[in-house]
């Protein structure tokens, strides 16, 4: 495969990528394949149900993130959605038992239990921040409630022309709870304009999702954005998984604390991580005009 055009080695792992044929178990919501062998590609599986978040797709994205995480082999992921939009958010007919009937003799019981429930739910999306391989996510179509707060916990936001994105959770009565408005603020960076988006649940398209840095790249259509994606995350595999797993980890350090406290904390951390092969092979390779995708990195 290293010896084919760039491009047709782009539309082979982009053919691979589309070919799923459903949930891969033991998941019963997500795809999960391998359409490089430094690549992990996790697609909600659901498109009957426009991708709608029900109760096993909470519980089986963690299950998913976590085995990502301990896997050496992944250096990258990319996160997509099966059929015709990304998702149309919370399942509301699967989750009403949860979210409308919680569990409790009386009302601090109920309380505490409906606490938890909101603490298992928020996990879904935060252990998508807690990996520490890069995650692009890549959007078509509708991408609602729910699929605000996904996205947002991804490190890459990518687009089609035809999508849209919508903070729905005050056209159901209640205030967003498992992401959005905590880090929608740091990704778009206008209080503002956050504020309008989630009072009035109003639609945001592309052009405007990559104005306001929702996104940073928009493509005509999904094939084109699925093949961007691949070459993205193909770029970013061919690094030092060390560097690029610590730059995760201190960018999303720095954005929750201040700047010595996240000068304090790479400090710490690189007087460890300097002290790794990567380093001088990474160095050799730029002075002897090598790329970094003829140099092998060790598993991390």
């Amino acid at each position: 495969m290293l010896h084919l055009n760039n491009e047709i080695f782009i539309k082979c792992l982009t053919c691979r990528m589309s070919s799923s044929g459903g949930p891969t178990p033991p998941f019963t919501t997500l795809s999960v394949s391998r359409p490089a062998e430094t690549i992990t590609h996790v697609e909600i599986c659901r498109p009957e149900k426009r991708n709608a978040m029900n109760k096993a797709f909470w519980l089986e994205m963690v299950d998913c993130f976590n085995q990502i995480t301990e896997d050496s082999e992944c250096r990258v992921v990319v996160f997509s959605g099966a059929g015709k939009l990304f998702t149309s958010g919370i399942d509301l007919m699967g989750m009403a038992s949860d979210i409308l009937q919680p569990e409790g003799d009386d009302t601090a019981r109920i309380s505490w239990n409906v606490r938890r429930i909101i603490t298992k739910y928020q996990e879904t999306f935060s252990v998508i921040e807690k990996c520490p391989k890069p995650v692009i996510v890549a959007i078509h179509g509708a991408c609602i409630g729910g699929g605000v707060d996904l996205i947002t916990a991804c490190d890459i936001r990518l687009c089609t022309q035809d999508a849209w994105f919508q903070v729905k959770e005050v056209d159901i009565g209640l205030a967003a709870d498992v992401g959005t408005l905590q880090r929608l603020p740091r990704v778009i960076g206008s209080r503002s304009l956050v504020n309008e988006l989630a009072f009035t649940a109003r639609k945001m398209y592309a052009d405007e999702a990559k104005s306001c840095g929702l996104v940073s790249r928009i493509f005509p259509d999904k094939d084109t954005m699925m093949a961007g994606a691949l070459e993205m995350a193909g770029e970013i595999a061919s690094k030092s998984p060390v560097a690029v797993q610590g730059t995760k980890v201190n960018l999303i350090y720095s954005r929750d604390h201040s700047v010595p406290e996240a000068l304090n904390y790479i400090n710490t951390w690189n007087m460890s991580m300097l002290q790794t092969q990567d380093l001088m092979k990474s160095a050799q390779a730029a002075m002897e005009k090598k790329s970094l995708k003829d140099i092998t990195f060790s598993k991390l």
